[in-house]
């Protein structure tokens, strides 16, 4: 088969279209013909060299797909060859085939065709675990999500609006925001004119928000916990502005507030087959039911993954950037 391969790490231009081994599934695994994958900023940084699979996992990039199964491993159950599937990788996407745990396939939603449900394990299985299952998001409490716009962010919004939930987003354009809008956001905030501290107290009459999603880490921090209303919860999912930064225990503890941070990726087989059971129980009836949908910019060929590359960088779009063979 043809995989996206990282000969060596750097620019968009190391992702080198090469012929590879074809993938054998094992004990409980499927194997899946990919037809189409996402983009991921954690594929930006498997091609940077500092984001490296977890041990045992497909060295090419590529944390979700869509596609058909084409075998079946031993002591796999409910699945058969010629379904039509999207599924959670810990890698392996951008290629032809790739082998997947059983416990992280999905059926395609119901009025989604196969080339878009590429764009829903990912942003999925991140929001529903870190905003539901950990931080337990209630009807009534505000919601700020970072990157409102991003494929996580459109995701985030309708799910938090779909439970009864004010959404406050932050974005870096007015076409962005407007998006974000038209999607049920509530509170508008652009970042690059806007301190969303400000904005958030303001239209919550100082109260804050119960829940953060946060994708920047070091550089939001402090002004996270800001924000956090009594009893908050911030839940730390990316480190786009950084690794390190300072925490003020105090404020954190004078508001009986918590702080989280998880990866998907790196998490055992085990947790992952329940985030991802759990997204077929309670987020697969919404985008069946046309309450939420997977947002696309754009689909590029996955032989010239470099471009959709470009494109997550320039941060331009709006929505999931797709990888279609």
């Amino acid at each position: 088969m043809h995989a996206i391969t990282i000969p060596e790490a750097g620019g968009p231009e190391a992702l080198v279209w090469a012929e590879v081994p074809d993938p054998v599934p094992g004990e409980g695994e499927v194997l899946v013909d990919v037809v189409a994958s996402a983009v991921n900023r954690a594929d930006l940084l498997q091609r940077q060299g500092f984001y490296n699979p977890p041990p045992g996992s497909s060295p090419y990039p590529g944390l979700e797909c869509a596609g058909r199964v084409t075998d079946i491993g031993p002591g796999v159950s409910g699945w058969k060859i010629g379904d039509e599937v999207c599924a959670l990788l810990a890698g392996g996407g951008y290629a032809e085939q790739v082998v997947v745990p059983a416990g992280q396939l999905l059926p395609v939603p119901d009025g989604v065709d196969l080339v878009t449900a590429a764009a829903l394990p990912e942003v999925t299985s991140t929001v529903w675990s870190n905003v539901f299952m950990i931080s337990h998001l209630r009807p009534g409490e505000t919601f700020l999500v970072h990157g409102g716009s991003s494929g996580i962010g459109t995701m985030a919004i309708q799910l938090a609006k779909a439970v009864g939930a004010r959404v406050a987003v932050t974005a870096g354009t007015k076409e962005k925001l407007d998006f974000c809008g038209e999607l049920g956001a509530d509170i508008l905030v652009n970042y690059r004119e806007q301190d969303f501290v400000e904005e958030v107290k303001k239209a919550t009459d100082g109260a804050g928000a119960d829940v953060i999603l946060d994708n920047m880490g070091a550089k939001y921090l402090d002004r996270n916990v800001q924000t956090l209303a009594a009893n908050g919860r911030l839940a730390i999912i990316g480190m786009q502005g950084g690794v390190k930064g300072e925490l003020n225990i105090a404020t954190l503890l004078g508001k009986r507030a918590a702080v989280t941070a998880t990866s998907l990726r790196g998490r055992p087989a085990e947790e992952k087959a329940a985030i991802v059971a759990a997204v077929r129980e309670h987020v697969w009836p919404l985008i069946t039911s046309g309450h939420v949908r997977p947002i696309v910019d754009q689909t590029v060929p996955m032989s010239d993954a470099a471009a959709a590359h470009r494109v997550l960088e320039e941060s331009s779009h709006i929505g999931k950037v797709l990888l279609v063979r």
